[in-house]
């Protein structure tokens, strides 16, 4: 019984530190993607996907099935394509003109998201304290977006579909995951839907790259693969209500690398507003693992 525990405990270490690992390599994408400079966001997400892809289809071509959608999939597939591409670009735009930290709080909240969309697709009933959960983090990203006249709101708005867009999008990764669909298809199939929707913008509006901006995107694309495959290897370690919470340590890593390469340092209601989140986040993992546990 002993060693039962200990193992379980030992998985969880294992699984806590793949989803620490996983938010240090999205911050990167995020950094990278930022200093990669003025080339068009369309661009940016092109590349991004390109390198993820490639990385991909690795694995599919060793499997026996190659590539092969189940059946009963594709419609789902399609929307987790469709709400991850168009969230993904939102948040590519708001990360060329907010701060980083700020834009990958805004991509955090697709946790709650993922409660309200949950309920038309999975048919999941939230709780009271999960509408409470909503309720609190939506006034931390207030704090964030700080509504106002400026045009800020724009790309703070489109952060935030950015959280929302992901969140739909995983929602429908966690339906694809019931029906046993392997990671890697969704992986490969969201990458290349969207080089598919990006594509036409590279044609008809490239940018030229130097090399130093080429290998930033390319970084930004190891980054994102880095973050995918180590939150798929997390969750084969521990459940992903017990780790999830830890996922946040990105918005750290951001603002580090914001604060030390980029001189962004967060005001005041930013960093109130990470707290909120953070801090929401963690009373939510913390009680459900309470629940768990008796």
């Amino acid at each position: 019984m002993q060693k039962a525990s200990g193992r379980k405990m030992n998985n969880h270490a294992i699984g806590i530190l793949c989803v620490i690992f996983a938010a240090f390599g999205f911050s990167l994408m995020t950094f990278f993607v930022r200093i990669s400079g003025d080339v068009p966001t369309m661009q940016k997400a092109f590349f991004r996907n390109a390198v993820a892809a490639v990385i991909a289809i690795v694995p599919i071509l060793k499997s026996e099935d190659k590539f092969r959608i189940k059946k009963g999939c594709g419609l789902d597939i399609f929307f987790r394509c469709l709400f991850g591409t168009s969230g993904l670009i939102c948040n590519f735009y708001a990360i060329d003109r907010i701060g980083i930290a700020d834009a990958n709080m805004l991509n955090k909240l697709s946790p709650f998201f993922a409660i309200i969309l949950s309920i038309p697709i999975l048919k999941e009933v939230p709780t009271k304290r999960d509408w409470l959960a909503v309720g609190v983090a939506f006034l931390g990203a207030l704090l964030i977006i700080r509504p106002s006249a400026s045009l800020t709101l724009v790309p703070g708005l489109l952060g935030l579909y950015g959280g929302f867009g992901a969140g739909t999008a995983y929602v429908f990764v966690r339906k694809l995951g019931r029906k046993g669909e392997r990671t890697p298809v969704i992986v490969l199939c969201f990458s290349l839907f969207s080089c598919l929707v990006t594509a036409p913008f590279l044609i008809f509006d490239f940018h030229p790259m130097t090399g130093q901006q080429l290998l930033c995107l390319i970084l930004a694309g190891v980054g994102a693969a880095i973050g995918q495959f180590s939150i798929t290897t997390a969750y084969k370690f521990a459940p992903a209500k017990d780790i999830s919470v830890f996922d946040y340590t990105q918005v750290i890593f951001a603002a580090i690398l914001g604060m030390i390469f980029l001189d962004e340092v967060p005001v005041l209601l930013s960093i109130l507003g990470y707290v909120i989140i953070i801090g929401t986040a963690a009373v939510r993992w913390a009680r459900m693992r309470k629940i768990e546990n008796n």
